[in-house]
């Protein structure tokens, strides 16, 4: 979209606001205050009738793996948003209690599970797409994804596809 100008009093111009038509967003983390970002403003676009295309690379293609994608957890260590001593972190079993604690309140919001909601972007005609360089770094095939996966794409043609619209990167 070009914007559109309009000539005000004296010299300065204003940009009038335009609609949002097409989101394409990038998913690059692995956990899930990683992924909920994405599939949330993703599946947002869709119900406001915005196009909306999910780009997964690196560790953020384990949402869209079969064998990963419905147990991914909250990164402990290291995550300044949790509010934990750096120590307590990485106690064992911290991710799996801060996980199950997400999820919980999650669930109370009526947020479903990622490989669910994977599945109502997907049938809401949200496009889901793998990183081909990712893909071939981690030694994956399209079989290791979920079907909902439309392609495997090259950076290029993600840009391609994102033309005209709004990048997000999670």
């Amino acid at each position: 979209m070009s914007p559109e100008f309009t000539q005000g009093q004296g010299a300065a111009a204003t940009m009038e606001p335009q609609p949002i038509t097409k989101v394409s967003i990038i998913v690059s983390k692995g956990w899930l205050d990683g992924v909920y970002p994405a599939l949330i403003m993703a599946n947002g676009a869709r119900m406001e009738g915005i196009e909306a295309n999910v780009f997964f690379t690196f560790f953020g293609m384990d949402a869209i793996n079969k064998a990963r994608h419905d147990a991914i957890k909250v990164a402990t260590v290291g995550n300044p948003g949790l509010h934990l001593m750096t120590w307590l972190g990485g106690v064992p079993g911290m991710s799996a209690l801060v996980t199950r604690q997400m999820m919980k309140q999650m669930e109370k919001l009526d947020i479903p599970p990622i490989p669910e909601f994977l599945e109502l972007i997907a049938d809401s005609g949200g496009k889901l797409y793998a990183c081909k360089a990712s893909v071939e770094m981690f030694g994956l095939t399209k079989d290791d994804f979920i079907p909902q996966v439309e392609d495997i794409i090259t950076v290029g043609e993600f840009y391609a596809m994102a033309a005209g619209g709004q990048i997000i990167f999670t």
